[in-house]
């Protein structure tokens, strides 16, 4: 208990000291069967909603008439536990029969393999709108849940989700801003985004309650989502493209689009225009990684933005206008097929190389005795507001963000659903967490993972014992990214390797016994935590006796 106590205080010294980014923004990656390596339908989420807490909801009928509540809340810690999903704002008619999904602040996986990745946009301020001044009550984050209960494929997620947004208003959940949504299946990836179509909106108007648009990604493409729209022209004759009837009106009503003009409609620039440094450094930062040669504007080539660039200042990078977000496709063809792991780096990336490193900065720079420069042990790509000033350090986004959660899944078709659905889910900081394979016939999580107080240190909280370790590392962390990167590398390699051989035995038993195959599956996933909560426990007491009580 002694060693427990002394342990925490140092933990939260530690946190103090460098404190934390405020919020992570939300980035989707997604991956087209045929540029998978192995045929995966992938979709990912990083997310920086305060309800990390993950637990299956099963499978469940309801009689005739039965009506299913509508949330506000899905993303915060409601107290006193994990089913306590928030206040209830409405109703909708319930299905007779829901499918087993899982659950945080924005649900993401069912039964089915149909699995959702969000990612906050941008949107005018003369659409926006909250609970205090509007009558729509359809977050996205609940028709999510509404769609991963009721639906099995992609299309026929945009149809309810779209049909639930038009009925009952969409009701923006971070801040006033629309959302946007990579929706995956077995077999098709597809985009969806919705506005709001004002604050005045009311239901009894007979108007739709919100303007949304759809597109498929090609089999052969990958997809960013960084917080910002990326569907422009629409072509309702294909059969690659959704959209509400009012997704052009609203803007002409508006004055943003002018059909007089002889331009073509792009729902991108006329309801999220220009953006700024935040959100372009990670479609550069993609782009630059997976489709190096692609062509983002007429005439221009992927810029090279290196260190010798002078792009470090203003000091306020993170609100800097940049290219045009125009120039950047809906999606690329790889030149290389990605994995899951290829994914998960990408959610990892500090810029690292980049203009965007912000450990690159000369401020990081001390005496390494022999008459030159190094970086100080200090050096961090996660630096508190305070750090930053101290430092004078210019602020650019990571893709990696210090809290909560995220996932990559993989939607098989030549799998049964319980075993072919598969999402690597983590949290904490993006960079320093462990993914574990969770399989879509899981039977439940480990406690661990539905536990968490953000007021109260508890120690069988996955969630504290990660953040745990995630501020240890700064005590020094170009030394200590080095301890943790041994640790966990291994460990995932391990998970990676063991796949196909699990799965392997998993269907041997499916055919048996599906609910034996589904226990299996459960056990593995459940003892894969335990392990990676003991290499971070471990890992934990490591950094405190190497850095803490090191002498020079």
């Amino acid at each position: 208990m002694k060693r427990l106590f002394i342990i925490m205080i140092l933990g939260m010294l530690v946190f103090a000291y460098f404190g934390a980014e405020v919020l992570a923004d939300c980035t989707i990656i997604g991956v087209g069967k045929d540029a998978s390596v192995d045929g995966s339908v992938i979709t990912s989420h990083t997310g920086c909603c305060a309800n990390s807490r993950v637990h299956v909801v099963p499978a469940q009928d309801f009689e005739k008439g039965a009506m299913a509540p509508v949330y506000w809340g899905l993303q915060k810690l409601n107290p006193p536990d994990y089913t306590n999903y928030g206040e209830v704002i409405g109703h909708i008619p319930q299905v007779e029969h829901t499918y087993a999904y899982f659950h945080t602040g924005y649900p993401q996986i069912n039964e089915h393999q149909l699995a959702i990745g969000e990612s906050t946009l941008y949107q005018r301020e003369e659409l926006q709108s909250n609970p205090d001044i509007g009558k729509q009550i359809m977050t996205i984050e609940q028709a999510d849940l509404f769609a991963l209960q009721r639906c099995k494929t992609a299309r026929e997620a945009i149809k309810l989700i779209s049909s639930l947004m038009e009925e009952y208003g969409f009701l923006p959940s971070c801040g006033e801003e629309s959302e946007g949504i990579l929706i995956a299946d077995p077999n098709e990836l597809w985009m969806f985004e919705v506005v709001c179509v004002g604050p005045d909106w009311d239901p009894e108007s007979g108007e739709i309650g919100a303007a949304w648009v759809a597109q498929r990604v090609p089999d052969d493409h990958v997809i960013v989502v960084p917080n910002h729209s990326v569907i422009k022209e629409v072509d309702l004759d294909s059969p690659d493209f959704m959209a509400s009837e009012n997704y052009m009106q609203l803007a002409i009503d508006h004055g943003w689009y002018d059909p007089a003009s002889g331009q073509p409609f792009s729902w991108q620039e006329a309801y999220s225009q220009m953006t700024n440094e935040w959100a372009l450094s990670r479609r550069w930062l993609f782009a630059h990684e997976f489709a190096p040669n692609v062509k983002i504007g007429p005439g221009f080539s992927l810029p090279d933005k290196t260190l010798t660039s002078n792009h470090m200042k203003p000091y306020d990078a993170y609100h800097q206008p940049d290219e045009p977000v125009s120039w950047y496709p809906f999606s690329y063809k790889p030149e290389r097929k990605l994995s899951v792991m290829d994914v998960i780096k990408f959610q990892r990336s500090t810029g690292e190389g980049t203009i965007y490193d912000m450990t690159a900065d000369l401020d990081w720079l001390v005496p390494d005795g022999k008459g030159g420069m190094k970086k100080s042990p200090l050096c961090t790509p996660f630096l508190s507001p305070y750090m930053r000033e101290l430092l004078d350090i210019t602020y650019h986004r990571n893709t990696a963000g210090q809290h909560h959660y995220g996932f990559v899944s993989q939607s098989r078709s030549w799998l049964p659903d319980p075993i072919g659905g598969v999402y690597w889910f983590f949290l904490e900081n993006f960079a320093h967490a462990i993914h574990v394979p969770i399989y879509c016939g899981n039977l439940d999580i480990h406690e661990s993972y539905r536990i968490i107080d953000e007021k109260k240190y508890d120690e069988n909280s996955a969630t504290w014992v990660y953040d745990f370790v995630d501020n240890l590392l700064q005590l020094r962390y170009q030394e200590a990214i080095i301890d943790l990167k041994n640790v966990r590398d291994p460990l995932l390699a391990d998970f990676f390797a063991k796949q196909g051989e699990i799965e392997e035995k998993a269907l041997e038993l499916y055919k048996k016994d599906p609910v034996e195959a589904r226990q299996f599956l459960t056990d593995y996933t459940n003892s894969r935590i335990e392990e990676s909560l003991e290499a971070y426990r471990n890992l934990r007491y490591e950094l405190l006796v190497k850095y803490t009580n090191r002498r020079r």
